[in-house]
């Protein structure tokens, strides 16, 4: 007997979509600067072999979201997002897969290290024995993973803090977390690219295990601390090298 289930239909994305995610990725990351002009729609469309009704209805769209400001006459020019930007944005900030410009992967880390601090302030305080157990199984899971698979390594972290969220008793918290999941674990991917930064990351999730069955939120504000900024200064380097790679390859 066959077994009945639904599929969805495959989709492509509409080339008005690859113009919209090609240009914020180029402003995203820094390529196109604040203040820019971008070409004329008719030379966009030329450049990029689409037609202009793709390239206007691309504009529009990257107008609505306070990346562009479309000036008749003048042309397009490249807004700062940071005071422009509107919710649309932030939802292809959430999604963004590439290199982040440095200013902006700074200022995530940073929001991280506000709430996350006060996330695992709130679990020290409310957690239970579900919590305690689920966290407990995630740092045995740790010691036994395969460390150079770090997707899913990446993954395990993950799941840590979205226990730490859910232990806080703070809805919001957790809501954040995982409207953040994309971006944290591709930044995370990029962490745990390097095997030799699991074991303080292990490590100072077991203490945290620890200090949370104490009720102990003081110390375990101080771990996360100590954790986030070790994982911030190393992901720097890392992603320092991989860019130093990269432009040793274009310049071959």
């Amino acid at each position: 007997m066959k077994k009945s289930y639904y599929l969805d239909p495959i989709v492509t994305e509409s080339l008005k979509d690859v113009f919209v995610n090609k240009f914020e990725a180029l402003i995203l990351s820094g390529k196109v600067s604040i203040g820019e002009i971008l070409p004329s729609e008719r030379e966009l469309a030329a450049q990029l072999k689409v037609s202009r009704p793709v390239v206007h209805d691309g504009l529009i769209d990257l107008a609505v979201k306070g990346l562009v400001t479309i000036k008749p006459r003048s042309g397009t020019v490249v807004n700062d997002f940071r005071t422009q930007g509107s919710i649309p944005l932030l939802l292809s900030l959430l999604n963004y897969h590439g290199t982040l410009d440095p200013n902006l992967q700074q200022d995530i880390l940073e929001m991280r290290l506000l709430f996350e601090n006060e996330m695992v302030r709130l679990c020290a305080l409310h957690r239970n024995e579900e919590h305690l157990d689920e966290l407990e199984r995630i740092v045995h899971k740790e010691q036994t993973i395969d460390r150079s698979q770090f997707q899913e390594v990446a993954a395990v972290d993950y799941a840590f803090h979205q226990v730490i969220a859910l232990a806080s008793g703070n809805l919001i918290y957790s809501l954040l977390l995982n409207s953040f999941k994309e971006i944290y674990l591709n930044l995370s991917s990029l962490f745990f690219s390097d095997p030799a930064v699991c074991e303080s990351v292990f490590d100072s999730h077991q203490q945290l295990l620890e200090t949370i069955r104490e009720h102990d939120a003081e110390k375990s504000v101080s771990i996360t601390t100590q954790m986030l900024n070790y994982g911030a200064e190393h992901l720097e380097l890392i992603i320092k090298k991989s860019q130093l790679r990269s432009d040793a390859r274009i310049a071959v």
